[in-house]
Protein backbone atom coordinates (compact mmCIF):
# COMPACT_ATOMS: atom_id res chain seq x y z
CA UNK A 1 0.00 0.00 0.00
CA UNK A 2 2.83 2.48 0.69
CA UNK A 3 3.18 2.12 -2.95
CA UNK A 4 0.15 3.36 -3.95
CA UNK A 5 -0.47 6.13 -1.33
CA UNK A 6 2.17 8.94 -1.04
CA UNK A 7 2.78 11.54 2.32
CA UNK A 8 1.24 15.01 0.76
CA UNK A 9 2.48 16.70 3.76
CA UNK A 10 5.80 17.91 3.99
CA UNK A 11 8.35 17.00 6.91
CA UNK A 12 9.34 20.93 7.13
CA UNK A 13 8.89 22.76 10.03
CA UNK A 14 7.07 26.52 9.40
CA UNK A 15 10.19 28.16 10.02
CA UNK A 16 11.83 26.13 7.15
CA UNK A 17 9.24 26.51 4.71
CA UNK A 18 9.73 30.53 5.56
CA UNK A 19 13.54 30.23 5.13
CA UNK A 20 13.31 28.01 2.07
CA UNK A 21 10.97 30.84 0.40
CA UNK A 22 13.01 33.48 1.07
CA UNK A 23 16.52 31.47 -0.40
CA UNK A 24 14.48 30.65 -3.42
CA UNK A 25 13.47 34.47 -4.15
CA UNK A 26 17.15 35.15 -3.53
CA UNK A 27 18.49 32.27 -6.24
CA UNK A 28 15.93 33.77 -8.85
CA UNK A 29 17.18 36.83 -8.18
CA UNK A 30 13.96 38.16 -7.82
CA UNK A 31 15.59 39.71 -4.44
CA UNK A 32 19.48 41.09 -5.49
CA UNK A 33 22.76 41.33 -3.64
CA UNK A 34 22.19 44.40 -1.22
CA UNK A 35 18.63 44.23 -1.51
CA UNK A 36 17.19 45.28 1.31
CA UNK A 37 14.00 42.88 3.05
CA UNK A 38 10.45 43.80 4.14
CA UNK A 39 10.28 44.48 7.93
CA UNK A 40 9.95 41.48 10.53
CA UNK A 41 6.13 42.78 10.92
CA UNK A 42 5.47 42.90 7.22
CA UNK A 43 6.80 39.73 6.63
CA UNK A 44 4.80 38.01 8.91
CA UNK A 45 1.62 39.37 7.20
CA UNK A 46 3.11 38.21 4.16
CA UNK A 47 3.71 34.62 5.37
CA UNK A 48 0.63 34.75 7.85
CA UNK A 49 3.02 33.25 10.56
CA UNK A 50 4.54 34.55 14.00
CA UNK A 51 7.73 36.10 15.11
CA UNK A 52 8.70 32.70 16.30
CA UNK A 53 9.05 31.27 13.36
CA UNK A 54 9.83 34.11 11.31
CA UNK A 55 12.74 34.97 13.62
CA UNK A 56 14.10 31.59 13.53
CA UNK A 57 14.39 31.56 9.58
CA UNK A 58 16.11 34.56 9.64
CA UNK A 59 18.44 33.33 11.86
CA UNK A 60 19.51 30.31 9.83
CA UNK A 61 19.74 32.34 6.75
CA UNK A 62 21.64 34.76 8.10
CA UNK A 63 24.26 31.99 9.45
CA UNK A 64 24.28 30.53 6.00
CA UNK A 65 25.47 34.36 4.69
CA UNK A 66 22.87 34.82 2.56
CA UNK A 67 21.28 37.21 4.78
CA UNK A 68 22.77 39.96 6.56
CA UNK A 69 21.02 41.91 10.12
CA UNK A 70 22.21 44.99 10.68
CA UNK A 71 20.60 46.44 13.54
CA UNK A 72 18.41 49.84 13.25
CA UNK A 73 18.58 49.77 9.28
CA UNK A 74 17.22 46.09 8.82
CA UNK A 75 18.13 42.90 6.59
CA UNK A 76 19.84 42.70 3.46
CA UNK A 77 20.61 39.80 0.71
CA UNK A 78 24.36 39.46 1.16
CA UNK A 79 26.95 38.98 -1.52
CA UNK A 80 28.03 35.31 -0.86
CA UNK A 81 32.08 35.65 -2.05
CA UNK A 82 34.30 33.15 -2.80
CA UNK A 83 35.93 32.51 0.65
CA UNK A 84 32.56 31.93 2.16
CA UNK A 85 32.43 28.75 -0.51
CA UNK A 86 36.26 27.92 0.56
CA UNK A 87 35.53 28.14 4.59
CA UNK A 88 32.87 25.71 3.84
CA UNK A 89 34.77 22.67 1.81
CA UNK A 90 37.64 23.80 4.15
CA UNK A 91 35.81 22.45 7.17
CA UNK A 92 33.82 19.55 4.95
CA UNK A 93 37.42 18.44 4.33
CA UNK A 94 38.89 18.62 7.75
CA UNK A 95 36.53 16.75 9.33
CA UNK A 96 36.76 14.19 6.97
CA UNK A 97 40.91 13.93 6.75
CA UNK A 98 42.07 10.41 7.15
CA UNK A 99 44.31 8.01 4.41
CA UNK A 100 41.05 7.40 1.99
CA UNK A 101 40.46 11.09 1.64
CA UNK A 102 44.35 11.73 0.23
CA UNK A 103 44.27 8.82 -1.74
CA UNK A 104 40.84 10.52 -3.05
CA UNK A 105 42.70 14.04 -3.41
CA UNK A 106 45.45 12.48 -5.08
CA UNK A 107 43.10 11.07 -7.59
CA UNK A 108 41.36 14.81 -8.19
CA UNK A 109 44.46 16.17 -8.33
CA UNK A 110 45.99 13.76 -10.97
CA UNK A 111 42.48 14.02 -12.72
CA UNK A 112 42.84 18.22 -13.06
CA UNK A 113 45.77 19.78 -11.82
CA UNK A 114 47.59 19.35 -15.64
CA UNK A 115 45.21 20.66 -17.06
CA UNK A 116 44.52 23.66 -14.35
CA UNK A 117 48.82 24.39 -15.59
CA UNK A 118 47.92 24.12 -18.93
CA UNK A 119 45.09 26.87 -18.32
CA UNK A 120 47.29 28.93 -16.47
CA UNK A 121 50.32 28.63 -19.56
CA UNK A 122 47.38 30.05 -21.76
CA UNK A 123 45.56 32.53 -19.33
CA UNK A 124 48.22 33.82 -16.90
CA UNK A 125 48.62 37.58 -16.15
CA UNK A 126 52.45 39.11 -15.72
CA UNK A 127 51.33 39.60 -12.15
CA UNK A 128 50.41 35.97 -11.86
CA UNK A 129 53.92 34.97 -13.47
CA UNK A 130 55.60 37.77 -11.23
CA UNK A 131 53.85 35.80 -7.97
CA UNK A 132 54.87 32.49 -9.00
CA UNK A 133 58.46 32.90 -9.69
CA UNK A 134 58.89 34.92 -6.54
CA UNK A 135 57.46 31.67 -5.02
CA UNK A 136 60.18 29.49 -6.44
CA UNK A 137 62.83 32.21 -4.71
CA UNK A 138 60.85 31.89 -1.36
CA UNK A 139 60.93 27.65 -1.46
CA UNK A 140 64.89 27.48 -2.24
CA UNK A 141 65.84 29.83 0.40
CA UNK A 142 63.83 28.43 3.02
CA UNK A 143 65.49 27.26 6.02
CA UNK A 144 65.31 23.34 5.56
CA UNK A 145 64.92 22.73 9.10
CA UNK A 146 61.28 24.55 9.14
CA UNK A 147 58.98 21.98 7.46
CA UNK A 148 56.03 23.90 8.24
CA UNK A 149 56.95 27.13 5.76
CA UNK A 150 58.60 25.26 3.05
CA UNK A 151 54.92 22.88 2.89
CA UNK A 152 52.90 26.71 3.31
CA UNK A 153 54.96 27.49 0.24
CA UNK A 154 54.84 24.81 -1.72
CA UNK A 155 50.79 24.48 -1.00
CA UNK A 156 50.86 28.69 -2.05
CA UNK A 157 52.80 27.47 -5.32
CA UNK A 158 49.73 25.40 -6.41
CA UNK A 159 47.16 27.94 -5.50
CA UNK A 160 49.60 30.33 -7.62
CA UNK A 161 49.34 27.87 -10.78
CA UNK A 162 45.07 27.81 -9.40
CA UNK A 163 44.24 31.42 -9.48
CA UNK A 164 46.76 31.89 -12.65
CA UNK A 165 43.62 30.08 -14.78
CA UNK A 166 41.55 33.12 -13.98
CA UNK A 167 38.78 30.74 -13.59
CA UNK A 168 36.76 31.34 -10.30
CA UNK A 169 35.34 28.17 -10.63
CA UNK A 170 39.24 26.68 -11.09
CA UNK A 171 40.01 28.55 -7.43
CA UNK A 172 37.29 27.31 -5.72
CA UNK A 173 37.23 23.79 -6.74
CA UNK A 174 40.86 23.59 -6.09
CA UNK A 175 42.19 25.92 -3.11
CA UNK A 176 40.34 23.71 -0.58
CA UNK A 177 41.78 20.64 -1.77
CA UNK A 178 45.72 22.41 -1.21
CA UNK A 179 44.74 23.60 2.07
CA UNK A 180 44.69 20.19 3.58
CA UNK A 181 47.88 19.00 2.08
CA UNK A 182 50.69 21.07 4.28
CA UNK A 183 50.41 18.63 7.18
CA UNK A 184 51.30 15.89 4.72
CA UNK A 185 53.89 17.61 3.01
CA UNK A 186 55.79 18.73 6.41
CA UNK A 187 55.97 15.37 7.19
CA UNK A 188 57.76 14.19 3.60
CA UNK A 189 60.57 17.20 3.42
CA UNK A 190 60.98 16.10 7.44
CA UNK A 191 61.59 12.37 6.70
CA UNK A 192 62.46 12.30 2.96
CA UNK A 193 66.15 13.16 2.29
CA UNK A 194 66.22 15.48 -0.96
CA UNK A 195 62.21 15.71 -1.77
CA UNK A 196 62.51 19.38 -1.94
CA UNK A 197 65.18 19.99 -4.41
CA UNK A 198 62.92 16.86 -6.53
CA UNK A 199 59.97 19.82 -6.01
CA UNK A 200 61.46 22.64 -6.68
CA UNK A 201 62.76 21.19 -10.05
CA UNK A 202 59.46 20.50 -10.88
CA UNK A 203 58.19 23.81 -10.02
CA UNK A 204 60.43 25.59 -11.95
CA UNK A 205 59.94 23.77 -15.14
CA UNK A 206 56.34 24.41 -14.87
CA UNK A 207 56.86 28.27 -14.40
CA UNK A 208 59.27 27.93 -16.96
CA UNK A 209 55.89 26.38 -19.28
CA UNK A 210 54.03 28.55 -18.36
CA UNK A 211 56.12 31.64 -18.73
CA UNK A 212 56.81 30.76 -22.18
CA UNK A 213 52.73 30.03 -23.16
CA UNK A 214 53.86 26.47 -23.99
CA UNK A 215 50.62 24.76 -22.45
CA UNK A 216 51.26 21.35 -23.46
CA UNK A 217 54.23 21.41 -21.72
CA UNK A 218 52.82 22.73 -18.91
CA UNK A 219 50.83 20.41 -18.65
CA UNK A 220 53.54 17.37 -18.90
CA UNK A 221 55.34 19.08 -15.96
CA UNK A 222 52.54 18.97 -13.76
CA UNK A 223 51.53 15.31 -14.54
CA UNK A 224 54.79 14.23 -13.82
CA UNK A 225 54.94 15.96 -10.54
CA UNK A 226 51.83 14.72 -9.83
CA UNK A 227 53.01 11.15 -10.58
CA UNK A 228 56.10 11.52 -8.69
CA UNK A 229 53.92 12.77 -5.21
CA UNK A 230 51.97 9.24 -5.96
CA UNK A 231 54.48 7.86 -5.76
CA UNK A 232 56.11 8.76 -2.45
CA UNK A 233 52.46 8.70 -1.16
CA UNK A 234 52.66 4.71 -1.86
CA UNK A 235 55.73 4.07 -0.85
CA UNK A 236 55.95 6.39 2.62
CA UNK A 237 52.92 7.59 3.81
CA UNK A 238 49.97 5.55 3.21
CA UNK A 239 50.64 3.82 6.08
CA UNK A 240 51.69 6.60 8.31
CA UNK A 241 48.44 8.85 8.26
CA UNK A 242 45.20 7.97 10.24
Amino acid sequence: MDEIFKKIGTTQTLSQKIERNIERAIREKKLVVGAKLPSERELCEMFAVSRTALREALRRLSARGLIEIKKGSGMFVKRIEMKDAIKSLNLYYDLKFDNNLISQIIEVRMAFEPEIARMAALNRTDEDLKLMEQNLIDFAKCDPDNTQLESDIDNKFHLLVARATENPIVIVTMEPVHNLLPRMRSFIYANIEGEKEITLGFHKEIVNAIREGDSDRAYEKMQAHLSRNLEVFNKFLKQSLP
